[in-house]
């Protein structure tokens, strides 16, 4: 799928008129993190004095609210990756924005595993939407399931790669502004079509669902409502946040962000597999770019 052939008409470095946006959705804070660093150097090297706009659309809430943007905006856009793909939650959501020639960079984040179809997966749902694709890039990003896979990533070489990252970002842009066209594929790394749902396995070799495993609460929990008040499905009770009344997507956020450690897996499938990946997938990896 490639971007049809595209001019932008405005600028050099000294006189950069688009407006910077970024979007994102981050349980745990990983992606949120990467955008962040991103977005701020492409307005550093760009000597901007523009407010960078941001669009967190992690609480279920701000999905219900359509994004528009134009050729005069540039979007920074991340989501993390789910068993191999952009989360299935939110495929509708990104579906529905609209973007008249606005330039996008979009970026992934991963705990280590792989970053299979979903960034590919992306750039296309980015492209019919209207975006023109500058950049994609797949971070690396702590482990939804796990404190050991990818701890504490993204690191201080990752922050350093988004600022080398930012700077081809500006570098092409420029590039673009100068008459020259935007209409090379990105080619990023992943297969159309897109590969079924990565599926853990169980200790015999079984096929696992894990959509009906839900977090469980032990007796140290204080009644914060922090579970609630940030779970991105809108699924703990506010009443009872011991009580999932929908659906767990496994993003981490209640586990990793009570501050008592209420919140855990006891499901021995579930635990299993958090160890295989903990095991196999140890050896730092490292991120990539599409330009």
């Amino acid at each position: 799928m490639c971007s049809e052939p595209f001019i932008l008409s405005f600028i050099y470095e000294k006189d950069f008129m688009m407006k910077i946006i970024k979007a994102y959705f981050s349980p745990t804070g990983g992606t949120k993190k990467i955008i962040d660093e991103i977005s701020l150097h492409i307005k550093n090297l760009f000597h901007s004095n523009e407010i960078i706009n941001e669009f967190d659309f992690t609480l279920p809430d701000l999905r219900k609210k359509t994004l528009y943007f134009d050729k005069d905006d540039l979007v920074v856009v991340g989501v993390p990756v789910y068993a191999g793909r952009v989360p299935n939650v939110l495929l509708k959501y990104l579906k529905s924005i609209q973007a008249k020639d606005a330039l996008c960079v979009a970026v992934v984040s991963y705990g280590n595993r792989d970053f299979d179809d979903a960034l590919i997966e992306l750039n296309d749902i980015m492209i019919s939407c209207g975006f023109k694709m500058i950049a994609l890039g797949a971070f690396i990003a702590e482990h939804s399931f796990s404190k050991i896979l990818a701890s504490q990533r993204p690191d201080l070489e990752d922050l350093k790669r988004c600022y080398d990252f930012s700077k081809k970002i500006v570098e092409k842009i420029k590039d673009v502004s100068r008459n020259k066209s935007l209409e090379k594929d990105l080619s990023p790394k992943g297969q159309r079509p897109y590969r079924f749902y990565y599926t853990p396995k169980s200790k015999e070799g079984e096929m696992v669902d894990f959509k009906k495993i839900k977090p469980k609460t032990n007796d140290s929990c204080v009644d914060c409502k922090l579970c609630s008040n940030t779970c991105p499905m809108g699924s703990i009770s506010y009443d009872n946040p011991s009580l999932i009344e929908g659906i767990c997507i496994k993003c981490g956020s209640c586990t990793k962000k009570c501050p008592v450690q209420a919140k855990y897996f006891d499901d021995h499938s579930y635990l299993y597999h958090k160890e295989e990946l903990e095991i196999n997938f140890s050896q730092r990896k490292e991120p990539v770019f599409f330009l």
